[in-house]
């Protein structure tokens, strides 16, 4: 489901068996999920080993909240009470129809941001003139939102949406976490790039660090589990309202082009039911190409689903080759919106 075997928990818990809407009713401090006993030990397991690889004496602890972070003066990560079940993961995906870090690529590669960031505050990276120089001032406040410009050769390329580019330190952690990948090839790949200087700056901090004790060995966990009260609705209802963003609706000219209003098509299918049947996969295709959050574009698919039914638009003609246009139109309507010239939107800091 989640992409790779997963072991079953060796603890059973009272909530595995619970209905969806039971299971959103319980508190975040009861679900009482460990990093210990799941996959996500395995997890850790390599990223040590990668730090050990590179002779690097941080290992960073870990510990189960609601969300992926890693604190400020704390070489630690957070990691999500969802990916601690396979229960939860179900959850995970109804309400947000993705489940964040759910593959084992997936968790490595926010493993390996998160680690940047503990990196940086293990060694207090960010006081270094030439870190500065390179990817700002770690104390430059972290924006509400950011517009990316996704052609610049500035900043790697690591996790969705350009990130590198929100903050300086989640360019030096994204650039750290490229890094460290194994086989990443980072010098062919970014060859020419203005952020090689980056990679290689990276390469000779982390050879100066190599084999050194961290000053920093804080083993503190902010917001652990047990700690949080709200009840996954709440969580959930928080989560949702933060992507809760709509496109403006623009597209009624676009979708007449595609569909046919047509008296003669008066016999195809509604273009309202062809959409609603591919709407799963166009979903997660234009997530993957745009970065995108797969619940706001499902609102936009909504809104169109509705606009196709109000102006009884028609799907005449192949249905595949109607799927791919229209997925490229959905493509070209949420680019707009995320880097358009009057995009403002918002972003979740790892």
């Amino acid at each position: 489901m989640f992409g790779f075997w997963m072991p079953m928990p060796l603890r059973k818990y009272p909530w595995e068996t619970l209905s969806d809407e039971q299971l959103l009713e319980q508190r975040l401090s009861s679900l009482r999920v460990t990093v210990e006993g799941t996959w996500l030990e395995g997890c850790l397991g390599t990223l040590h080993e990668e730090l050990q690889a590179r002779d690097i004496r941080l290992r960073p602890h870990a510990w189960i909240s609601s969300e992926w972070f890693s604190p400020a003066g704390v070489p630690g990560i957070a990691i999500p009470f969802y990916l601690a079940h396979p229960r939860l993961m179900k959850i995970e995906k109804k309400m947000m129809l993705d489940v964040e870090g759910g593959t084992w690529s997936a968790c490595m590669a926010i493993l390996r941001h998160e680690a940047g960031h503990a990196m940086q505050h293990a060694f207090q990276l960010q006081r270094r003139r030439r870190w500065q120089q390179l990817f700002g001032p770690s104390s430059k406040r972290y924006p509400r939102y950011y517009r990316p410009n996704p052609a610049s050769r500035g900043y790697v390329q690591h996790l969705r949406l350009w990130y590198a580019q929100s903050h300086p330190d989640e360019d030096f952690a994204e650039t750290f976490a490229v890094w460290l990948r194994p086989r990443s090839s980072w010098r062919t790949r970014y060859a020419g790039w203005p952020a090689l200087k980056k990679l290689e700056y990276v390469d000779e901090l982390m050879a100066e660090i190599a084999g050194k004790r961290p000053p920093v060995m804080n083993r503190e966990r902010i917001d652990p589990l047990h700690q949080l009260g709200q009840t996954l609705g709440e969580h959930y209802e928080k989560k949702q309202a933060f992507y809760a963003f709509k496109a403006p609706k623009t597209y009624d000219r676009d979708l007449s082009r595609l569909f046919s209003s047509d008296p003669r098509h008066r016999r195809a299918q509604p273009a309202s039911v062809l959409i609603r049947r591919h709407r799963a996969q166009i979903r997660q295709l234009v997530a993957r190409w745009t970065g995108e959050n797969q619940l706001t574009l499902d609102a936009v698919l909504d809104d169109m689903i509705s606009r196709c039914r109000e102006l009884d638009l028609r799907a005449a003609g192949s249905e595949r080759k109607l799927v791919t246009d229209f997925t490229i139109l959905l493509t070209a309507k949420t680019m707009h919106a995320l880097f358009g010239p009057s995009s403002r939107r918002k972003w979740i800091a790892l």
